[in-house]
């Protein structure tokens, strides 16, 4: 069901410092920061050969990352997201088998401009997953 590795999404406090680190410390590309009002956050893309590097920032009071920032001020890995060919699909059978799809089992629009859904990190190994529709 799972395709490939979209990116790894790794909360910072400082979107700014740590865009510093992937582009001037490991010579990355990074793209501008993009800011996601309906996620809360603001997104910077590190590309690499075979996948991306998310950083996340939050982005206003209500930032649905603000307590995993607060609880892990330096940063932290926050999901891993993966592609998946048909998002209701996917969604119906994680669901069929017990896996809990967060909000309100309804895609929303990700930083990437594809239906996006986040399954709860206690059916995956303590992992949040996102899977985003190719």
């Amino acid at each position: 069901m799972i395709g490939r590795l979209n990116h790894v999404a790794i909360a910072v406090k400082d979107l700014a410092a740590a865009t510093a680190v992937y582009r001037d410390v490991l010579g990355a590309e990074v793209s501008e920061p993009l800011p996601q009002p309906a996620h809360g956050v603001t997104v910077v893309f590190v590309q690499l050969p075979n996948t991306k590097i998310e950083l996340l920032e939050p982005l206003g009071e209500a930032s649905s990352i603000a307590n995993f920032v607060e609880k892990n001020p330096g940063g932290a890995i926050h999901h891993v997201c993966y592609e998946v060919e048909d998002i209701i699909a996917a969604r119906d059978k994680l669901k069929a088998q017990g896996a809990r799809v967060l909000g309100n089992g309804e895609p929303k629009i990700g930083a990437h401009g594809k239906p996006v859904l986040f399954l709860h990190p206690k059916d995956f190994c303590g992992t949040l997953v996102e899977i985003e529709q190719v």
